[in-house]
């Protein structure tokens, strides 16, 4: 009797497992895990500081929540992203350029990246926490092609407020009211002064002070095409700081980014700045471009790009900066792909000294999984 009983429980067994599997699928529903690493091989083949080469790395993990799909409640999501960039700094060392070649030099760190809880409740969405302010504000979609550090935030909010941008972000609130299907309003308060790595080595030591100050930033979004068929998106922004710790205590900005599709495979991106010239030394930037996409049905997920980027001084010795950028991005699979790139530089003027134009190459290789 007890073999038959056992017998009678070994088609029930599958069963059990197969309950147990979807009880652990359940559990682990509304979370997400990401990894990616970025890797950057660049050459100052000309002009700048001095010739040579220099490799930097990026890597990522992130860990996203779900709540509704999590059996929670409906409309909130956590994030968490950590990153450690290493290897050398080409721009310090070898070029000598003010807006900085590649977007991923930051020196060796590991610290936390983002930190947030975001909520929606109708037609606003609240976001609170560690968080970067250019995943939000001040992005054009056709600049993220690029390589140039330019292309992500411009350069007179980036080297005049200290803005809480990759590397080093910080603590604030984000209100977002999506008014209509082409109107957006957003608007957000961060730290003044995202604490220095040198006290704050992995980003989790945080301090809020009246002496850091605040920065507030808002940004008016246009979601509509000026060419019928195509998508089109325009982005109208201020900020204004105030900080104790900083020699000029109170600044502000204004910024324009436009992305427009001219055709199914073409499309045109403008980033431009613009800052008193009373207060901050690097006043005035803007910048551009031109993205190509779908070559060949076998290749649907390449593209290249040519973009420039212009800065501005009220003096500086090394005179005004200009980039001009080509780039390929070639998708090997679904996960890897390499870009290489080309960047010439007219007056580098990241040393304030003169320097002879420079031609840069890199070669960038992208994981992500």
């Amino acid at each position: 009797m007890k073999y038959l009983f056992l017998a009678g429980l070994l088609p029930l067994l599958p069963m059990t497992a197969k309950a147990d599997e979807e009880k652990k699928e359940e559990r682990n529903k509304g979370f997400t895990f990401g990894a990616s690493y970025v890797g950057d091989l660049v050459g100052n083949f000309a002009g700048g500081i001095r010739r040579g080469t220099a490799y930097m790395g990026l890597a990522n993990l992130t860990l996203d929540l779900n709540t509704e799909q999590a059996g929670w409640w409906r409309g909130g999501e956590f994030f968490v992203k950590g990153g450690n960039s290493h290897g050398e700094e080409a721009s310090a060392q070898l070029i000598g350029d003010f807006q900085v070649a590649s977007n991923i030099e930051a020196g060796n760190h590991t610290f936390l990246y983002e930190l947030w809880y975001k909520q929606r409740f109708g037609r606003f969405t609240l976001t609170a926490g560690l968080q970067d302010m250019n995943v939000d504000y001040a992005a054009s979609e056709g600049g993220a092609l690029f390589n140039n550090s330019y292309f992500g935030i411009h350069s007179v909010c980036a080297a005049n407020i200290t803005p809480p941008i990759y590397p080093l972000t910080a603590l604030g609130a984000s209100l977002r009211w999506d008014i209509s299907r082409d109107f957006v309003w957003q608007a957000a308060v961060y730290d003044g002064r995202p604490d220095d790595f040198s006290y704050n080595p992995y980003n989790v030591k945080w301090s809020l002070s009246a002496r850091q100050g605040y920065l507030g930033v808002t940004e008016g979004q246009w979601n509509h095409s000026l060419v019928h068929g195509q998508e089109g998106a325009y982005k109208l922004g201020a900020y204004y700081r105030r900080s104790d710790m900083d020699k000029v205590r109170r600044d502000y900005g204004f910024y324009l980014v436009a992305d427009q599709g001219l055709s199914e495979r073409l499309s045109l991106f403008v980033q431009a700045g613009l800052s008193p010239k009373s207060r901050d030394n690097h006043y005035r930037c803007i910048g551009g471009g031109l993205n190509y996409k779908n070559f060949s049905s076998r290749r649907p997920d390449d593209r290249f790009g040519f973009a420039f980027n212009h800065a501005c001084f009220v003096d500086n010795p090394a005179g005004d900066e200009t980039v001009f950028e080509a780039i390929y991005h070639l998708q090997v699979t679904e996960n890897i792909y390499l870009r290489p790139d080309i960047q010439y530089i007219i007056h580098p003027a990241g040393t304030g000294e003169p320097l002879n134009n420079a031609l840069v190459g890199i070669l960038r290789f992208g994981l992500d999984f």
